[in-house]
């Protein structure tokens, strides 16, 4: 069965590379599972309202980025995720994680993947990123403040274009979660989950990667200070 592709949003960037955000964005969120098979490229191209040259260059990164897999005279499907890092989970969900031992793992790995991501983000991760940071702001709700925290962080990790990556920032995000959830409930700690956001963006999308690591090390300290119960005791400044 064919999967149904909602419309394209344009904002003005290069047309291929929003292409490739909006099926990033609908392969990342779960909207197309792994086994799912794109409309034909002339059909997907007719109903995103792009020409096929364009159409045909996003799907190229997509394919590049081991999102998709293409073959000749069968058409496009969503991959499934890599054996490497299936494996990798298979092996790390057996352990027994300790929050302190996540923790300290996230703040080894995710400082990593900002400073990939400043090297290697192609323009249609930029994108994602983006539109994440322009629906984020302090005065949302705690859970949906959480969810775009967790889409930011997810994002940045698929455009340090690394599937272990990936799977090691799904797997701590999970482990972390009660802390992240903490951390959302007040508006202290969204206004700082916010801001460091848009400080790691900034750096990414300048090319700086020693910056985009020096940003990542300070927002999940200032996040780790947000969520202690001291810091909780005092609520909003």
């Amino acid at each position: 069965m064919t999967a149904s592709i909602p419309p394209l949003l344009r904002r003005s960037r290069s047309v291929s590379a929003e292409v490739a955000a909006h099926l990033e964005k609908l392969i990342t969120s779960g909207q197309l599972r792994a086994g799912d098979r794109l409309p034909p490229e002339r059909e997907l191209a007719a109903g995103l309202n792009v020409s096929r040259a364009s159409l045909r260059e996003a799907m190229f990164e997509l394919e590049s980025k081991k999102l998709i897999e293409r073959h000749q005279g069968r058409g496009s499907v969503v991959a499934d995720i890599s054996q490497e890092a299936a494996q990798l989970y298979e092996n790390l969900s057996e352990l027994d994680v300790e929050i302190a031992n996540a923790t300290e793992l996230r703040e080894l790995v995710e400082p990593r993947i900002a400073r990939l991501a400043a090297l290697r983000a192609a323009d249609s991760n930029l994108l994602s990123l983006e539109e994440v940071l322009l629906r984020s702001h302090e005065s949302l709700a705690p859970e949906e403040s959480l969810k775009l925290d967790v889409d930011f962080h997810t994002l940045l990790a698929h455009a340090a274009q690394n599937p272990l990556l990936v799977t090691l920032c799904t797997m701590t995000t999970e482990w972390t979660k009660k802390t992240r959830e903490l951390s959302h409930q007040t508006l202290l700690g969204r206004r700082v989950s916010v801001s460091g956001h848009h400080t790691i963006y900034e750096a990414i999308s300048a090319r700086d990667a020693d910056m985009a690591a020096a940003a990542m090390e300070r927002h999940l300290r200032e996040i780790r200070e947000v969520s202690s119960p001291h810091s909780q005791g005092h609520g909003p400044r």
